[in-house]
């Protein structure tokens, strides 16, 4: 494990606490993680510094879970970074650099851990959509005739 990127303890202690739900998690971790690089990307070119601060903040929390102190360190200096430019009512220019290695950093990042995911199965990508807790699907009204 490439522990410029990976703390092999912490990623070992996920993949313990998360058990069989491991995959699962890693799968969303990429597809948030996709998500929030592009929001952040999209917020620099837009000049918004507000527009910064969910995404870098989601990508921090959901690297660290994982054992990325790499991921989460350069994704916690764009949240402060840009959370002091929304007090100062400035841009965010000045995380242009930060910026440009979050998408270099979260790709390596997804490829060491989907690498060290062997044996636990394919990670999953898409979410099922959520229903309603106990319930049953309602049943469809087509071709019902009122009597």
């Amino acid at each position: 494990m490439d522990a410029e990127l990976i703390n092999a303890g912490e990623y070992e202690l996920a993949r313990t606490q998360l058990g069989a739900n491991f995959t699962r998690i890693l799968g969303y971790f990429r597809e948030d993680g996709i998500k929030s690089v592009e929001e952040v990307e999209a917020a620099l070119r837009e000049r918004n510094s507000a527009a910064m601060v969910r995404p870098a903040h989601t990508l921090k929390g959901e690297s660290r879970q994982f054992g990325s102190r790499a991921l989460g360190d350069l994704s916690e200096r764009i949240e402060m970074t840009a959370r002091h430019c929304v007090e100062q009512r400035t841009g965010p220019e000045e995380l242009a650099e930060e910026v440009a290695a979050l998408r270099s950093c979260f790709t390596r990042t997804l490829e060491e851990l989907e690498r060290n995911n062997v044996g636990l199965g394919p990670v999953v990508t898409a979410r099922k959509p959520v229903g309603g807790f106990g319930r049953k699907a309602a049943p469809s009204l087509t071709g019902m005739v009122r009597s």
